[in-house]
């Protein structure tokens, strides 16, 4: 299987070229072009990435989370939800690198086969990192009425996560 997964990508290059032989296409002067198109796309899309990072960073640091965690905790043991998969459930939307840091910390703290583990593993694989998506695509091609595209992508989140508490007891 490890052969197969080392020689994929070589193949489907190899693949790519043959075609482009076949069809009379010359595969570098091809290759040239596009990374000239690529180029000021990558450099647009800095900016948005560069101000999701600082925001991020900086909702991080600030403390903030923990501040919202305890006010919610009450609300949380009332309902019988853990408070320990909300920094998993918060965090995946802005940063899927922050949320899967999140999710080794559990995997740490109460191993990977405990509940809570469990759950944080469902909740970072059945959703997105909504923001990030919209900070960096919107963002680059320019789109400024992001308003729906948010509200429809933060409504899957939470529905994500409203599924995982109910469906992942059930099952484990």
């Amino acid at each position: 299987m490890k052969l197969i997964s080392n020689l994929f990508i070589p193949i489907l290059v190899l693949i790519v070229i043959l075609y482009a032989a076949k069809k009379k296409v010359n595969v570098y002067d091809s290759f040239v072009e596009g990374a000239k198109e690529g180029l000021p796309m990558a450099l647009n899309m800095f900016p948005p990435l560069l101000a999701m990072i600082f925001g991020i960073n900086i909702f991080t640091s600030s403390g903030l989370i923990d501040d919202v965690f305890g006010f919610l905790k009450p609300l949380f043991y009332m309902i019988h939800v853990p408070l320990e998969i909300l920094p998993v459930a918060v965090m995946r939307p802005l940063s899927g690198s922050f949320g899967l840091a999140l999710l080794n910390d559990m995997y740490e703290l109460y191993g990977p086969d405990s509940f809570l583990s469990i759950l944080s593993s469902v909740i970072q694989g059945s959703s997105d990192t909504t923001l990030y998506i919209i900070t960096l695509y919107f963002g680059t091609i320019g789109i400024k009425k992001i308003k729906y595209a948010l509200w429809a992508g933060l409504l899957a989140d939470l529905a994500t996560v409203i599924l995982s508490i109910i469906i992942v007891p059930l099952f484990f």
